[in-house]
């Protein structure tokens, strides 16, 4: 990345558009991609009013820090760009950065695991030490078409209400942080509890769930302990990734 590109946007916007592409390819690495589809956002420190998503039609490995694109809470393109924004990257993550200031970052996936988990009624058991670290925490958001549509926004917020993970019913995954790397690891954890869930209910056999109790006592814990460490875990797979995407200018 030059010199030339850095100087393009201040530190803290530049140091933005490098984590978000690194998530992008990161979720490329795990095969978290649907073609085109499907989005991440982050807000820039000190811009509230507009945040940053992925060029529409690029894959997510194509995606750098140059070509991210900077758009205002109601989907108008504020950088110079040939790309264009995904309507429902709009809807979807214009609506939780406007209501809610506390989200930097939106990551919302169609993974095969987050789609086979939004068509169960029940979504995601605590049936496993991923799952039970968000037992009562997870959000649901019934499907309504493709969201393009701005009427859905506001039941979009609703549903999501305070907390940070929602699934969207026949439709994936949507984890939110108040940091990237919040949003993004709780993602990873999520994927990996639906992964086991998946696995454990193709053997056929009855499920072993955790008491009540026991499942708040994890998230009591986890919040008490923090063993989420999403700051750890977010430069623990940044260096996953190889060093010439990280390359500084």
């Amino acid at each position: 990345m030059s010199v030339l590109a850095h100087s393009s946007f201040c530190d803290p916007e530049w140091r933005v558009r490098q984590d978000l592409a690194s998530a992008y390819h990161l979720a490329a690495s795990f095969g978290w991609t649907d073609l085109i589809y499907t989005h991440i956002s982050a807000r820039i420190p000190g811009q509230k009013d507009c945040f940053l998503i992925n060029p529409f039609g690029l894959h997510f490995h194509e995606v750098t820090p140059e070509n991210l694109v900077k758009v205002s809470l109601d989907g108008k393109i504020l950088n110079r760009t040939p790309y264009e924004v995904n309507p429902a990257g709009i809807i979807i993550h214009g609506a939780l950065h406007t209501a809610r200031e506390d989200i930097t970052a939106v990551v919302h996936l169609h993974t095969v695991t987050g789609m086979a988990i939004s068509a169960l009624d029940q979504g995601l058991l605590p049936i496993s030490q991923h799952a039970c670290h968000f037992y009562g925490k997870i959000s649901f958001h019934d499907y309504q078409g493709i969201a393009v549509n701005p009427e859905e926004q506001e039941s979009l917020i609703a549903d999501l209400g305070s907390n940070n993970i929602m699934i969207l019913r026949n439709h994936g995954f949507l984890t939110v942080g108040s940091s990237l790397a919040e949003a993004f690891t709780t993602m990873y954890t999520l994927e990996k509890a639906a992964t086991v869930q998946i696995a454990a209910l193709s053997m056929g056999q009855s499920l072993s769930i955790p008491s009540h109790e026991v499942c708040q006592k994890v998230v009591q814990e986890t919040g008490k302990h923090n063993i989420k460490n999403a700051f750890m875990e977010w430069e623990a797979l940044k260096r996953l990734l190889p060093k010439k995407t990280l390359r500084k200018a």
